[in-house]
């Protein structure tokens, strides 16, 4: 569909057409009609799809209108971490070309003038305020923002803001808004969590949902059966002859994160961690010295799964198996960005193969599998307890393990990578 079908005013039709933006996106074909109506709205889509205009478009169409009243903050638009949140103003400056649109960014940083300047535009009335849950809360509690304005207020990646622990800061935003506004949700997956918080703060919500798409087939998945404890063993042996620059380790929880990367640290690997116990000021450094290449393996638990802008990262470790497919996708989605090649390596203890089995189920292949270095000893059996199925494709008897383990090594005692992708990758 087209975005001139969408009865979207002139105005931001412009707008898009100097941005040659022409086609809509599934979600934007689906959420824009549902926003324009006026209705609350919960969506769930991956990161990429175009779900940043599914909102904006619509919202600055209404605001373009001129029913709301000026030098009155119009439109709230809430996004976990500040790069987040500069994007989002970036792509707002371009829609809003052509309209008398306002718009200002908040976010922390250690600037003073940045305050001041966030104060100043929260004071005069922005028509649309894109803001980090806890800076917005910070300016809040000074007592010099109005929000009883606010028409339209938007949740962008809600479910990695409940990840970070923003929970209670939305609960405590949501108070100062009035109770007859439009609510708007975007999240990429929809957990239990996520769902109390759309009926706590939804009102008879329309719900659009995409299906997952398959991860790009130029990433290269591989996989280790292993016992937990070997977990440590075979990211030594990977990274024994050379320690390949951009590397993200994906690990359950924060506690796990911190033990990872701990662990890794006594290898004298360059390592940072990305967990939500870390202030918004240490997260940000921790990334900038990822991009800058001063750290290059990123131990990080899902915070960081979406929304990572980094195009050039070459192998994504799945230190954990994550919880469902959804998850794996957006994992591996880290790497072979930009036409670069990456891999995708995940590690299945004895407990995590159902999990991983269901995720070949969606995948509808069968992820190859590295044999374990052989200096680690014997590895499990690969037999995921499907529900309606019995032992998956691929698995190996532990006799066949055996021989794959003798046959599958060079001189060095490293896992050969049997399929030449991989080891062209690594």
């Amino acid at each position: 569909m087209k975005f001139s079908e969408l009865q979207l005013n002139d105005q931001v039709l412009e707008a898009l057409d100097a941005m040659r933006f022409d086609e809509c996106t599934p979600i934007q074909e689906k959420s824009i009609p549902i926003i324009l109506e006026g209705r609350d709205l919960i969506a769930v889509a991956q990161t990429g799809t175009g779900k940043t205009a599914a909102y904006l478009l619509p919202v600055l169409d209404k605001l373009s209108e001129g029913k709301h009243l000026e030098d009155s903050i119009n439109c709230i638009i809430m996004a976990p971490t500040r790069e987040l949140a500069q994007q989002i103003d970036q792509q707002m400056e371009g829609f809003a070309y052509f309209m008398p649109a306002s718009s200002v960014a908040v976010y922390g940083g250690s600037d003073g003038i940045l305050f001041e300047q966030q104060k100043r535009g929260l004071v005069l009335g922005a028509d649309v305020v894109i803001a980090t849950p806890g800076r917005l809360l910070a300016h809040l509690s000074l007592g010099y923002v109005d929000l009883s304005r606010v028409t339209y207020f938007i949740l962008d990646e809600a479910d990695r803001m409940l990840d970070m622990g923003f929970y209670d800061d939305i609960m405590q935003i949501a108070k100062f808004l009035p109770k007859e506004r439009q609510t708007i949700m975007f999240s990429a997956t929809m957990p239990a969590k996520i769902q109390q918080l759309a009926n706590k703060i939804l009102n008879n919500p329309a719900e659009v949902k995409l299906a997952v798409s398959k991860p790009a087939e130029k990433i290269v998945q591989a996989a280790y059966v292993c016992y937990e404890n070997q977990k440590l063993g075979i990211i030594r042996s990977l990274f024994a002859e050379k320690t390949p620059e951009r590397v993200i380790v994906f690990a359950s929880s924060k506690i796990k994160v911190k033990e990872v990367a701990k662990a890794l640290k006594q290898m004298k690997l360059n390592v940072g961690e990305m967990h939500s116990d870390l202030e918004q000021a240490q997260r940000e450094e921790v990334m900038y010295e990822f991009k800058a290449g001063r750290v290059n393996i990123l131990v990080a638990t899902d915070i960081v799964a979406r929304g990572i802008d980094i195009d050039d990262i070459r192998l994504v470790i799945n230190y954990d198996v994550p919880h469902d497919s959804e998850d794996y996708v957006h994992r591996i989605g880290r790497t072979a960005r930009a036409n670069n090649d990456g891999v995708a390596l995940t590690f299945v203890s004895e407990k995590e193969q159902t999990n991983f089995g269901y995720i070949e189920k969606f995948l509808e292949k069968t992820i190859y599998k590295i044999p374990v270095p052989e200096e680690l000893g014997e590895a499990p059996e690969y037999n995921p307890r499907l529900s309606g199925g019995g032992r998956k494709k691929g698995g190996h008897s532990n006799n066949e393990r055996k021989k794959v383990n003798r046959n599958g090594r060079n001189n060095k005692g490293n896992p050969r990578f049997q399929n030449p992708q991989i080891k062209a990758a690594k």
